[in-house]
């Protein structure tokens, strides 16, 4: 029995072939994004190509590719994701080994994590995550009693999840890394893994994680500017020292839309990590808890349509969905965390929000698996009736 059974998760479908709600708050998301980029982005943008809306204009074309993603993801049976599971893991460890390739891999502030593809960049990360997520919601699936009974039914997934950890800390990406194992800790947790058996694994990638950290000079400059940023505001601290300086001048209702002073060349990455400070500044603390709210609307709605799959035993699209509403949710939080100084810098972007073309079309992509696992819910209430909860007598 899964273990969000006791949540009693049970959303109404009759009468409706798509979750408003979910494909709602996609859609402010992605709308409130472009807004924001267009705000954020003007200095960098007319300082680095003479063009102020030159970040927003390739936005606007990526945010176009996304909705064509959502369409696609969304048209494609669930089925055939399951049946591709492991080809999509060697499709995405492949691409985590070309980034690192020189004259393939594109280097940016000395991290290799981009694929140079003429016009555009690809980050490997963000298509990686997705394939290795599809591909252990498919090894779970077929794999559920040894998950749940022995620690080696949990080892077979593990080796290459540590490999494509071992890869992206090579380019390095450490943000990337603790997000791909957190999500899969959670899909293995919902899958009926002992809690024994996540917390020893867990417990040796903590382990390791943390001497990564302390072994690496600039992980250890990024983690003592963390701790006091203000003790060297204009060094190692400056850009969260800027970022707090934002987020501080916006108080309650904020200075009002594009009328930041800190995206005028005073904080750094105004439009891609950092534009939740910029949000902060221009809206206040209410657009701060607006943001917050939808973001949790999307989680919420993912996590029901998840258990609306588990409840008719398609476990597959259940983990997908738990899985992606887990990722959308947790890297918000990362990054809001980042930008406020309760976390060391992780270099991860906004869902929906930040600029960068890769996150954006992976994450319209991810909403349409969403959209698909809810429209094959409601294909199956309308054909079987009402899901019963998962495990229960037939």
């Amino acid at each position: 029995m899964l273990r969000l059974n006791t949540l009693m998760l049970r959303p109404t479908l009759q009468g409706r072939y798509t979750d408003h709600w979910l494909l709602g708050a996609g859609g402010l998301l992605l709308v409130f994004g472009l807004i924001m980029v267009a705000s954020a982005s003007v200095a960098v943008a007319e300082r680095q190509t003479g063009d102020m809306l030159y970040y927003f204009r390739r936005q606007l074309a990526f945010a176009g590719l996304g909705l064509i993603a959502t369409a696609a993801m969304y048209s494609i049976p669930m089925r055939y994701w399951s049946r591709a599971g492991f080809a999509l893991l060697g499709f995405g460890l492949l691409l985590l080994v070309l980034v690192l390739i020189p004259g393939i891999g594109h280097e940016v502030n000395g991290a290799r994590r981009w694929l140079d593809l003429g016009p555009v960049n690809l980050q490997a990360s963000e298509v990686a995550r997705l394939c290795i997520i599809l591909y252990l919601a498919s090894y779970v699936t077929r794999h559920r009693a040894q998950v749940q009974t022995r620690i080696r039914g949990l080892l077979r997934p593990v080796l290459p999840l540590g490999v494509a950890a071992v890869l992206l800390l090579a380019e390095p990406d450490f943000g990337s890394t603790a997000v791909l194992l957190a999500v899969a800790a959670v899909m293995l947790f919902l899958a009926g893994a002992k809690l024994l058996h996540l917390l020893l694994l867990g417990s040796v990638g903590v382990g390791t994680l943390a001497v990564l950290l302390v072994s690496s000079p600039y992980r250890l400059k990024r983690l003592s500017s963390f701790r006091d940023p203000f003790a060297d505001p204009f060094d190692g601290g400056f850009q969260l020292t800027q970022s707090l300086i934002a987020i501080g001048r916006g108080e309650w209702t904020g200075v009002g839309f594009g009328n930041s002073i800190q995206k005028l060349l005073y904080l750094p990455e105004t439009h891609t990590d950092f534009l939740f400070a910029v949000i902060a500044e221009e809206l206040g603390l209410v657009g701060v808890v607006v943001l917050m709210a939808v973001f949790g609307v999307l989680v919420w709605r993912g996590f029901l349509v998840a258990q609306t799959a588990a409840n008719r035993e398609d476990f597959f699209s259940a983990y997908v969905a738990w899985a992606i509403a887990a990722w959308v949710g947790l890297q918000a939080s990362i990054n809001i965390a980042v930008n406020m100084g309760v976390l060391p810098t992780k270099g991860l972007t906004m869902p929906f929000i930040s600029y960068g073309g890769s996150s954006l079309l992976v994450t319209c992509a991810s909403l349409g698996l969403l959209l698909r696992v809810d429209r094959e819910n409601r294909m199956a209430e309308k054909t079987d009736g009402p899901a019963r909860p998962a495990g229960a007598a037939r």
